[in-house]
């Protein structure tokens, strides 16, 4: 596992306590300790560290973009899904499945990620860091002209379609729950009173732009399909009931 870690950062830590500690995840332990024996904290610190790098990395990239632009195009890197999937090329799996007795989860992997990152800025500082992240990451796993063409802001395309088709869209929480000892939403989008898509996160926000994808998928919005058609011959959905712990309207 050593040589492992080592082939992954490029160096051998001189801490090597500290990343061993960046792939435990919370739900390995079950005594009160497990505040400061999770990847929580180093998470919190990559997380921000993760964010300025990329901010920076942004910046310079693209000299005459507006901060409107920029912010968009650091929100596609850094967001859950990305990182998740950065990790997951990156084979962050084969640590986690090394250090935790649990079932992995998706969300797992990019939390290991800015775990990672926390971990070498207390190791190396934010420049060398820096350097890591563009290079190793960034530069590697990151394809930055294709981010410039990608909207992946599904709430906002499914809006101005209802808006310019005359439909009413409406999102509703079915269920909340408690998963990896966090709280997860279970969201629906409606259009018209017809349910069109649904999913779980945990954050409602990206839950709702999980839900709004899948409702542009069902109606064919982005590929020419007729969504308009769909609607009119789908029936009214019935209200659902939650099946989480606790559920809101």
């Amino acid at each position: 596992m050593a040589r492992r870690l080592h082939n992954l950062l490029g160096f051998t830590p001189a801490y090597l306590q500290l990343f061993q500690l960046a792939f435990f995840h919370k739900s390995t332990f079950s005594n009160r300790e497990y505040a400061i024996s999770n990847n929580e904290r180093l998470e919190f610190l990559g997380d921000a560290v993760l964010s300025t790098i990329v901010g920076e990395y942004l910046f310079k990239k693209y000299p005459n973009s507006d901060e409107g632009f920029l912010t968009k195009m650091r929100s596609k890197i850094v967001k859950r899904n990305s990182l998740d999937e950065i990790a997951d090329k990156m084979g962050l799996d084969l640590f986690l499945v090394h250090f935790n007795q649990t079932r992995l989860s998706k969300s797992m992997l990019g939390n290991a990620l800015e775990a990672l990152v926390g971990a070498i800025y207390i190791e190396l500082g934010y420049e060398k860091t820096r350097d890591y992240v563009v290079k190793r990451i960034l530069r590697r796993y990151v394809d930055i002209h294709e981010l410039e063409l990608y909207d992946d802001n599904f709430k906002s395309q499914l809006l101005e379609w209802c808006q310019k088709n005359g439909y009413q869209i409406d999102y509703k929480v079915l269920a909340k729950y408690k998963s990896e000892k966090r709280d997860k939403f279970k969201v629906a989008v409606y259009i018209d009173g017809r349910k069109l898509g649904s999913a779980d996160d945990f954050n409602k926000k990206s839950a709702e732009q999980l839900a709004s994808e899948r409702a542009i998928a069902a109606l064919g919005i982005l590929t020419g399909g007729n969504g308009q058609r769909l609607l009119q011959e789908m029936p009214q959905s019935e209200e659902e009931e939650g099946t989480g712990e606790e559920t809101e309207p």
